[in-house]
């Protein structure tokens, strides 16, 4: 592989983008962040995945987000803590899961399904909710009775079920990301950052790109990555079912990469 400066690399997306539209390489289009843009614009690069061709590659990802899209792009899977308690298997989906959409028919009739996109800003409707607790130096999911939406049939007879299980009191044990472990886990995946926007368009059913801009981010900030979760920028998501874990991710809002660094250059 030959080894580019960061400027040719920043020469070779410029062709990219200069190139127009190019067909994307994923067959699916998703409205859920899928990597598409990003691993598309490295195949037209002719880079492997995560290998950028420069020096010092391993302090740098590629991250590529669609323009027009309220997706969020995922930054990281990190399990809660207490990682011997295995929350997510042994807590939240037997004690605070629901039957699965597709339970009795793709998956058998006790699939149970955990699917939680959490914010620090405000409640879900099921009364889950991100806290930054900084005197504690740890980012905590609790849920909240008080806050459920009883107005809602299917979610009334969800909470009567937990009552059911485990009672209306708080999560325990109480997942959490401790600052320390989230420093590490995130500031070494994403130190520095090229960032790259793309148009969409569909034909004949298959999505194409046209690449637009790029930024090139710099100095990844811990602080700036917390107030971006106490701001709502970041979030966390459960994704899980009885049979497959897919991970619980932290995941950014659209536009909001700028907020995590503390050297944001607009190149193209």
């Amino acid at each position: 592989m030959k080894l580019l400066t960061k400027d040719e690399l920043v020469k070779q997306i410029r062709d990219v983008c200069n190139a127009g539209w190019h067909r994307s390489v994923k067959r699916t289009i998703d409205t859920r962040n899928d990597g598409a843009v990003g691993n598309t614009l490295e195949q037209l690069l002719g880079i492997e995945e995560n290998n950028l061709p420069i020096p010092n590659a391993r302090e740098w990802e590629l991250k590529g987000q669609r323009k027009h899209t309220a997706s969020l792009i995922t930054l990281k899977h990190i399990e809660p803590s207490p990682t011997a308690a295995k929350i997510v298997a042994k807590v939240l989906l037997p004690l605070y899961g629901w039957p699965h959409a597709q339970a009795g028919g793709k998956y058998p009739r006790t699939e149970m399904s955990f699917r939680s996109t959490t914010s620090a800003i405000n409640f879900t409707n099921r009364g889950f909710r991100i806290i930054v607790d900084r005197s504690a130096m740890k980012v905590r999911f609790v849920f909240d009775s008080s806050k459920v939406d009883r107005t809602n049939s299917d979610i009334s007879a969800w909470l009567s079920s937990v009552n059911a299980r485990i009672g209306l009191g708080p999560i325990n044990p109480e997942p959490y990301w401790g600052f320390d472990d989230l420093k590490y886990a995130i500031g070494i995946k994403i130190r520095n950052c090229f960032y790259v926007i793309a148009d969409t368009k569909v034909e004949s059913k298959h999505e194409y790109f046209r690449f637009e801009s790029l930024y090139i981010l710099a100095g990844f900030s811990f602080n700036k990555f917390v107030k971006s979760i106490e701001n709502g920028y970041v979030l966390i998501d459960f994704d899980a079912r009885s049979g497959h874990n897919h991970g619980t991710k932290f995941r950014l809002r659209q536009g909001h990469w700028p907020d995590l660094y503390t050297a944001v250059q607009k190149v193209i």
